[in-house]
């Protein structure tokens, strides 16, 4: 029988905000290393709110290891319009890493949590 457990994301200091501070894909934030090996599984809940006048596009690696495919491109609305639902529970283990980055430095901040399966 599989067990739930609630997690901070891994790129989280105690569970605050992480600002999105990169604007490439060399310079994307980690925001959470999934879980080692392939029995259990890391179902990734992700938010965002942008801090600035104007929508920004940000983009999620996912894994990235085939390129596009494992991308995830989203507009991030203005400030004020509050939480933004980037990544609905999404699967993703064997290590693989969750970055972001977007087309403005320091304008959108990321959180959210991770419900570990286990086997």
């Amino acid at each position: 029988m599989a067990t739930y457990t609630k997690q901070l994301l891994s790129g989280s200091t105690n569970g605050k905000n992480m600002q999105v501070t990169g604007t490439s894909s060399g310079a994307a934030i980690t925001v959470h290393t999934a879980v080692a090996g392939t029995s259990d599984l890391d179902e990734i809940w992700l938010y965002a709110t942008g801090t600035s006048t104007a929508e920004i596009l940000l983009s999620i690696e996912f894994g990235a290891l085939n390129g596009d495919i494992d991308f995830i491109y989203l507009t991030v609305p203005v400030q004020g319009a509050g939480l933004s639902l980037l990544v609905p529970g999404l699967l993703l283990q064997n290590g693989m890493v969750l970055k972001a980055y977007a087309a403005t430095a320091n304008a959108i901040n990321l959180n959210g949590f991770v419900n570990r399966i286990t086997a």
